[in-house]
Formats: structure tokens, C-alpha cells, sequence
């Protein structure tokens, strides 16, 4: 059951929450090099994605209580990714909608390096007046993708949310996300939002760091560069990874953001939340898909 139609009253309310998509992802790793108007032999797997559900599903496995608010179509897809996450340890705010659940297909290289394709649909309908005030109550930290910022009407429910949570004294996480939605967005315009919003915490890889053109440590307290198989840097350190078999780096960086933020939000020091951090992705990188096993 989703806690849509829930009394709250004397519930014990997750300490970690999250704002987004919660999606199909269908993973393709061709076998061989993709083949022009022809067959490639591909290992094809369709399962949960979005960037906020998998980082709710990484803090679930990593032990903590997680929530998440997203709209889905109210179709097979939807109650059948609700249940799949329910199962999993997540507490789901559904909103259900008329549109279809969103898809997004994911294409892996060689290298697990990965291009993706994405069909919105349900997810991005989401609107501030959908959120109910208990969902936010002792809230411990809300994580909030940058693709929860980029498109109306889910990025002024998404804002909404972190007035929500920063009411009640909750930290703020973003993940920049996506290079492509950045430049889309406007980089000017995303730093002065990232800059209104003052973020506890900020996640971003080199690219993503690139294209904001702002250091990121002047946005954030607490800045984490996200190097991939090198690991990551925070607070003028390099954080090493672990050498690993790399097979698909779906999900990696939601694990590694989710595992920063126990860390952070339980007492420990950044350094020691990267180390933490960089441990976990290296583990999500070495299997398929984009969650926990």
C-alpha cells in the first residue's frame, strides 16, 4: 500500500526523502558494436529507474528509512514499479495521473559508459498543490535531482518540497544530474537557483561542474566532485576508488549520493562520507541495472 491514503498521525516518518521520477528503465548492452539496419545480440533488462526513486532504493538497502514522492500514470507500469520499490524498503507518496508512466531506455557501451533516452510522461506533472504538509514532518534531509528543477510544473513542486523540509530544520541535497538539462535550463539560470536554494549538499560530475562555469564550493557547504572510477573530491581531498570490473555505471552516482547522505546526515565528517560514498558505487558499477541487488 502506498502511504497516499495513510494516517499519519503517530507514524514514525523516514529520515530521508526524496522528489521525482520513478520510471521504467529498459537497460540494453549490445554483445557486440551496434549493427545499422540489422539484429545486435543485446542483454536487455526492464526494471524501477528515475534518479530519486534509485537514490531511495540504494538508502533503503543501505539501511535507513526512505521516502519518495512522484507521480506515475495510473496504468500497470505505474502500480507495478510502486509495488517493486514498496518491496524494497521505500515508502512511496503516489500521485496518480492519467498521462503513462514515464520510460527511459538506456543504451550501454563497452566501457558501461551509457546515452539514454527518456519519455517523461507522468512524472513531470507533478504540482505543489499535489503535496500534503505530513509528508514532510521530521524529514532529516530531502534529495533533490536536478531533473526535479528543470521542468515545470514538478520544479515548483520540487521547491515546495524543500520548503517543507527546511521548515522543520531538514538539510538540502542536489545532484546536478545531466549536462544536456543544465545548458537546456540555462546555466546562468541554474546557478542562480542552486545560489536561492543554498544547498547543505552538492553532487556533480567534472562535466556537470564544467558546464555550471561556478566552482562549486562557492554554492554549496559541503561540494562533492564526483570523478567516476577515480573516486571523488571534497574538501580539497581526492577520495579514491577502489579497482573494480566496471559492467554498467547505471545508478552509480544515486548510490554514491545516498550513501554520502547517511553518512553526512548520521555524524560523519565529509571525508569520511565520500570514503563511505566511493565504497558503495564502486560496488553499484560492477552489476547491471540501476539498483541495489
Amino acid at each position: 500500500m502506498t502511504l497516499k491514503n495513510k494516517d499519519f498521525h503517530g507514524y514514525p516518518l523516514p529520515v530521508i526523502l526524496s522528489i521525482g521520477e520513478l520510471v521504467v528503465d529498459v537497460t540494453i548492452v549490445p554483445q557486440t558494436s551496434l549493427r545499422a539496419d540489422d539484429d545486435t545480440p543485446a542483454r536487455i533488462t526492464i526494471g524501477g529507474g528515475g534518479q530519486a526513486a534509485n537514490f531511495c532504493a540504494w538508502a533503503a538497502a543501505l539501511g535507513e528509512r526512505a521516502r519518495l514522492i512522484a507521480r506515475l500514470g495510473d496504468d500497470d507500469n505505474g502500480r507495478h514499479l510502486v509495488a517493486e520499490i514498496e518491496a524494497v524498503g521505500v515508502e512511496v507518496c503516489a500521485v496518480w495521473a492519467s498521462e503513462p508512466t514515464g520510460v527511459i531506455a538506456v543504451l550501454v557501451g563497452p566501457n558501461g559508459e551509457r546515452s539514454m533516452a527518456t519519455q517523461h510522461g507522468a512524472g513531470i506533472g507533478l504540482r505543489s498543490e499535489d503535496l500534503r504538509d505530513e509528508w514532510f514532518q521530521g524529514v532529516g534531509l530531502i534529495h533533490v535531482p536536478a531533473y526535479s528543477l528543470f521542468l515545470d510544473p514538478l520544479r515548483s513542486a520540487a521547491r515546495a518540497a524543500i520548503e517543507g523540509v527546511r521548515r522543520s530544520q531538514g538539510l538540502l541535497s542536489i545532484d546536478l544530474s545531466s549536462v544536456a538539462g543544465i545548458k537546456e535550463y540555462g546555466t546562468r539560470r541554474m546557478t542562480s537557483e542552486i545560489e536561492q536554494l543554498k544547498p547543505d549538499l552538492l553532487f556533480a560530475n567534472e562535466a556537470e561542474s564544467t558546464a555550471l562555469k561556478v566552482p562549486l564550493e562557492k554554492l554549496a557547504e559541503v561540494a562533492v566532485l564526483k570523478l567516476g572510477a577515480a573516486g571523488c573530491r571534497v574538501m580539497g581531498r581526492t577520495i579514491p576508488a577502489p579497482p573494480v570490473v566496471e559492467v554498467d555505471a547505471t545508478g552509480a552516482g544515486d548510490a554514491f549520493a545516498a550513501a554520502f547522505c547517511l553518512s553526512y546526515l548520521n555524524g560523519a565528517t565529509p571525508i569520511d562520507a565520500a570514503q563511505r560514498a566511493v565504497s558503495v558505487a564502486s560496488t553499484a558499477v560492477t552489476q547491471y541495472g540501476a539498483r541495489p541487488r
